[in-house]
């Protein structure tokens, strides 16, 4: 790689590593690229030869949290009982406690909004993906009997009625509930779920 190439990259990896501690510190509304540009010792209007816009640098912050999210799913999977129920519970947890450390670069993955003509690009849509297999694997072995399209609208639903429950309990406003209880609430939860399945598949 030549040099100017490899500067390029370096800045390019500054920007994205500025933008993800902007978030974090920030919010996704305190993004500023005028403030990365300083950050990162370039001119405002090169920004837009590292990315192609804020919405890419945004996805590619993203998808370095979607990867420390799928780390975090992984380690919560092989960490206790090999039953499938408990499986499920864990990942849950771990997904609530993911979110709560990271809450802000969290909060972007769902507050980010592209332009009605804009399309996610690939790569951002199989990172995000690629998560849903730690809900869907177990529940594939737990159900055997399910189709894939069946098992995939399963997975959405636990999935959603988890992020629901971390999205809510997380607020900083009337509505949020202590991190031990939503821990609770959330374990209660996927148990009911995961029985009533069971008890309506029997």
């Amino acid at each position: 790689m030549t040099k100017p190439l490899e500067r390029r990259e370096k800045l390019r990896s500054d920007l994205i590593l500025a933008a993800e501690k902007m978030i974090a510190d920030r919010g996704l509304a305190g993004l500023k690229t005028r403030d990365l540009a300083r950050e990162i010792g370039c001119a405002n209007g090169a920004v837009y030869n590292l990315v192609a816009d804020v919405d890419e640098l945004i996805l590619r912050v993203g998808s370095r949290t979607l990867l420390r999210l799928d780390q975090a799913l992984s380690t919560a999977e092989s960490a206790g009982e090999p039953s499938l129920q408990e499986t499920l519970v864990r990942i849950a947890l771990a997904y609530c406690d993911f979110a709560a450390e990271n809450l802000e670069l969290w909060r972007a993955l769902f507050e980010h909004r592209m332009e009605a003509d804009k399309l996610l690009p690939d790569w951002s849509i199989d990172d995000q993906l690629q998560l849903f297999r730690h809900v869907y694997e177990p529940l594939a072995a737990l159900f055997p009997k399910r189709s894939r399209e069946e098992l995939g609208i399963t997975a959405r639903s636990l999935f959603s009625a988890v992020h629901g429950m971390v999205a809510l309990g997380l607020e900083q406003k009337l509505v949020a509930v202590p991190l031990p209880a939503l821990r609770k609430e959330i374990a209660g939860l996927v148990r009911a779920m995961i029985d009533g399945l069971i008890a309506r598949a029997a």
